[in-house]
């Protein structure tokens, strides 16, 4: 859920964007507020980042859509960060986090523990009791 503060600055961002109203950005006036912030974006990306986003197929982005489309966006970097992440944990690209790699992760960041403890952390986010993390386990432990 969106907390109000949020829901705020993205309703002053979307009226921004929405030079004539309507309550709809076109892809003409997404492109135009791009360029008023210093990026570079073309008409036809600008069709492209709509239409990836667009809920009702008319060719423009209602409040719901904007917002999908801005949240959306953080939402891959944080799955992007946090493969990042698992990458450290895991074992020798095994695709799983073991007590061994999570015990040697630890001992690198200064936090020195036995492997039952690592066992115990590994448990309370091991939904499918196989003894390791994969990284759909991983994300839920982190978010």
């Amino acid at each position: 859920m969106m907390n109000y503060n949020k829901f705020q600055e993205y309703e002053r961002v979307f009226n921004h964007f929405d030079e004539n109203g309507d309550g709809k950005i076109s892809p003409f006036e997404l492109q135009r507020c791009v360029g008023a912030v210093g990026g570079e974006l073309s008409l036809a990306e600008a069709e492209a980042a709509i239409e990836y986003s667009d809920s009702d197929g008319d060719g423009l982005l209602c409040f719901e859509d904007f917002v999908k489309f801005v949240d959306g966006g953080q939402e891959e970097e944080k799955v992007k960060d946090l493969k990042e992440a698992f990458k450290m944990y895991e074992m020798e690209e095994s695709g799983c986090i073991t007590p061994k790699s999570l015990k040697r992760m630890l001992s690198r960041l200064g936090q020195s523990t036995s492997i039952e403890a690592c066992k115990t952390m590994i448990a309370q986010f091991d939904l499918n009791g196989d003894g390791v993390l994969n990284f759909d386990e991983f994300k839920v432990m982190m978010l």
